[in-house]
């Protein structure tokens, strides 16, 4: 299908989101991809990712850029040639693309309930807020860990842990937004991450300041 979702932030920034519905053979008919994402694409053991790498793609075009526009640093970061910033993400069946002026970060979940089973491995001081009784506790979960993902996208800095350097303050889901920290050695600040949900999905994205 065509575009799915479009969002803009602010005026120099705009996140797209696709719904992944066709084939892989489909996907890759109309794109001129570069040697490297060709080889990349057909590595790729499930067709799953295969169609959230070429469906990327396809929201690259949604913005004008091709995938001769895109590459990628030693941290494995995404940038655009025309100095734009960029975060991408993919979740079965949706992948998303966040182009901004300033720095960004993006990221899809689906909320599933083995979620619960890793919480201890990147929620900390939010459990002091969180109910596990809850019937929202897992959307929660997966909007912490999407904030988080996003800000560590944004940032991208090795040896940064979800637990212990990355902090969301309270928030209620129909708020569609709220505060998170970055504390890592002498950084320390403050970010506004929005947040939606769709489909049994959630997509939270950040950007800086």
């Amino acid at each position: 299908m065509p575009l799915y979702k479009s969002i803009s932030p602010n005026s120099q920034t705009t996140v797209k989101i696709w719904k992944i519905e066709e084939s892989y053979s489909d996907l890759l008919k109309i794109l001129d991809l570069k040697p490297e994402s060709k080889t990349r694409v057909e590595g790729m053991k499930s067709e799953l990712h295969q169609r959230g790498f070429l469906s990327v793609r396809h929201l690259l075009r949604e913005f004008g850029y091709t995938d001769q526009d895109l590459f990628y640093d030693e941290h494995g970061k995404p940038h655009l040639k025309d100095g734009k910033y960029i975060s991408i993400t993919h979740s079965f069946t949706f992948s998303g693309v966040i182009i901004s002026d300033t720095e960004v970060g993006i990221d899809i979940e689906k909320q599933r309930e083995k979620i619960t089973v890793i919480a201890d491995k990147f929620v900390d001081y939010e459990f002091d807020y969180l109910d596990e009784s809850a019937e929202d506790y897992i959307r929660k979960l997966t909007v912490i860990w999407c904030v988080k993902e996003s800000l560590y996208k944004l940032f991208a800095t090795p040896g940064m842990l979800f637990r212990e350097h990355f902090l969301v303050i309270p928030f209620m889901l129909e708020d569609e937004e709220t505060v998170a920290w970055i504390d890592y050695e002498d950084y320390k600040h403050r970010y506004t991450s929005n947040y939606i949900e769709f489909e049994g999905f959630t997509c939270a994205y950040a950007l800086g300041s």
